[in-house]
């Protein structure tokens, strides 16, 4: 059978008139009636750019030459911006890049249904740079160079770019990747180590180390004198997450910690503490962590005598703080290790009035016997297939207010739709610059029973 002919990719570069900016952050073109993508072009400019694919519907080019630029347009402040692709605004005015992320929700409401809010709130916004505290960074050898590259995935590519610094990464770290790389360099296997873990408390650092083949006791001994020449526990992964296990410093099993400022009446004080294994799910920003957690629990007016229900709680980011103002509250998580977490943090903080529960939140969970007892005030904070299943049965708490935090437009604007056909009120809604330099658009709105 003849076989399918790849298309050939012009590699000439054509001049493109911007006219707008995708959900994904690239800039809009048409030429000769075909949209084209751009990366790295903002609306209103002229660039030059090169094709990369073209499709019978589109083409998908990166920008070159910036002709005519946007008053938008600044100066990129990390140095790989141009390759690397954990960021893909770094080219944009932090403003506008809200104002962009605002825009893309409030799209995604008038799709779903013609929804708006009945107010938009301030973005919640904190620092562009240094503000990354978990992340994930491939590790490779090229043998044929004898070069050992640490870094984020390559734009438009699988390859690792070879970052020397990362200005998103909080400054322990981001700063002291050249150190990383020479300790990976130095043990006795360049092939040992796929990915690192990073992850940050309030004081307090980690590293985690997939390897896929043993470390010796020379090995050893050259990652404990990183770990304390840098001030960072390490932490050995030789399989799954499970056989996660610290190497040093020995004379401690203490997790990571963070804490968010909500008077703790019954710990004493002025704030809660959250303690974490370096391996679990956190929020990557913890300033602006900080600030979501005072909102939500703003909007949801939460009372004395209030019954509350925190559902994808994990490890209980907004519960713990639930529980310092409200009568009762119930975090309920699909993971068991997290349910636990919760546990030990409730316990960390002298919560008595808070419990924890491990669910399916795909199915009818309203015959569960935490559930039957009613609830005044929800928090829904679901991973970014949003939570359809779950608005689907709230109605059924006759809850006063509801507030969704989302890591996804599409599933919260689907979702509010639900919510509104059952009863509810849009009445606040407001974007959250979790990941500054990205398209990524975290939002909290909030319900209020009609």
């Amino acid at each position: 059978m003849p076989r399918h002919r790849k298309k050939r990719v012009s590699q000439q570069s054509v001049d493109c008139e911007i006219i707008a900016l995708s959900h994904e952050g690239r800039g809009i073109s048409k030429r000769s009636g075909k949209t084209q993508f751009i990366e790295g072009a903002l609306p209103g400019e002229r660039v030059r750019a090169r094709f990369l694919t073209q499709k019978s519907r589109f083409d998908e080019l990166v920008t070159v030459e910036v002709l005519q630029p946007s008053a938008d347009r600044v100066a990129e402040p990390c140095q790989h911006a141009q390759t690397c692709g954990g960021c893909s605004l770094q080219h944009m005015d932090s403003q506008a890049q809200i104002r962009f992320k605002q825009t893309v929700l409030e799209e995604q409401f008038h799709h779903f249904g013609g929804l708006s809010p009945q107010e938009w709130s301030e973005p919640v916004t904190g620092n562009a740079l240094g503000y990354r505290s978990k992340a994930r960074l491939g590790v490779r050898y090229l043998r044929k160079q004898d070069r050992l590259i640490i870094g984020f995935r390559e734009k438009n590519s699988r390859n690792l770019t070879d970052i020397q610094r990362c200005e998103v990464l909080h400054p322990k770290v981001g700063r002291s990747l050249d150190a990383l790389r020479s300790l990976v360099a130095s043990l006795s296997d360049l092939d040992a180590v796929s990915h690192v873990e990073i992850a940050m408390g309030d004081d307090d650092a980690a590293i985690v180390l997939r390897h896929l083949k043993p470390f010796s006791e020379d090995d050893h001994k050259k990652l404990i004198a990183y770990a304390k020449r840098s001030e960072l526990a390490i932490y050995l992964q030789p399989d799954g997450v499970d056989s996660v296990q610290k190497l040093w410093p020995e004379a401690t099993a203490a997790r990571l910690h963070y804490e968010l400022s909500v008077p703790n009446p019954t710990k004493g004080g002025d704030a809660v503490s959250i303690a974490f294994h370096p391996s679990d799910f956190t929020q990557v920003n913890a300033d602006i962590n900080r600030k979501m957690v005072s909102r939500a629990l703003e909007w949801l007016d939460i009372q004395s005598t209030d019954r509350v229900l925190d559902l994808f709680c994990g490890l209980g980011n907004f519960t713990i703080p639930l529980a310092t103002q409200a009568a009762k509250v119930v975090g309920v998580e699909g993971d068991d290790s997290m349910v636990l977490r919760g546990k030990e943090n409730a316990e960390l903080n002298f919560c008595k009035n808070v419990s924890f529960f491990s669910a399916n939140l795909q199915a009818d969970f309203t015959r569960e016997a935490w559930a039957k007892e009613g609830f005044d005030k929800i928090l829904i904070d679901p991973p970014r297939s949003g939570a359809l299943d779950v608005v689907n049965y709230l109605a059924k708490f006759k809850a006063k207010r509801v507030v969704y935090i989302s890591c996804n437009p599409a599933t919260l604007a689907r979702d509010a739709g639900v919510l509104v056909d059952k009863g509810y009120r849009m009445m606040k809604a407001c974007v959250m610059d979790m990941f500054p330099h990205t398209t990524h658009v975290e939002s909290m709105a909030l319900f209020e029973k009609r």
